[in-house]
């Protein structure tokens, strides 16, 4: 997957859940991303055991760079969650290229739906074809907080 579309150079994509740096992930999530503030390492680590990870590596120092987590059956739906792009790599199109991968790497199973939720990154989500759902009110949640 390192020549994932979209990718800007120097940088590659991986789905081997042994590169993802949990700890980096994990104080990127629980300090800097509004839906993860204060998330616990223990939960993070759960949260990438019990998911499909997508790592975005610098080629040269092979530091993690970014990071999307997709919650799947493989047959009929995924959650993509949990996308973060290192303040220091942001503006390279790592987002998009992430949004792309995981929308790429998933299409062979023929699944139903993705769906994600954003607050602040609409624009980065409909370059890979994400949209609005449709008909919102048959969407129902049952929230924990």
């Amino acid at each position: 997957m390192s020549d994932a579309p979209g990718l800007p150079d120097g940088y590659e994509m991986s789905t081997d859940p042994d590169r993802i740096d949990v700890a980096r992930v994990h104080h990127w999530l629980s300090s800097d991303a509004y839906w993860a503030i204060g998330r616990t390492l223990d939960k993070q680590e759960r949260a990438t055991a019990g998911s499909l990870n997508f790592g975005v590596y610098d080629t040269t120092s092979g530091e993690q760079v970014a990071y999307a987590r997709v919650v799947t059956d493989l047959a009929t739906f995924a959650w993509l969650c949990d996308v973060y792009v290192d303040p220091a790599a942001r503006g390279k199109g790592l987002g998009t290229a992430l949004a792309e991968a995981v929308r790429d790497h998933l299409t062979p199973y023929g699944l139903r739906r993705i769906l994600l939720a954003t607050h602040d990154a609409h624009g980065v989500y409909e370059k890979a074809g994400f949209r609005p759902l449709v008909a919102p009110d048959r969407w129902m949640a049952l929230v924990f907080e």
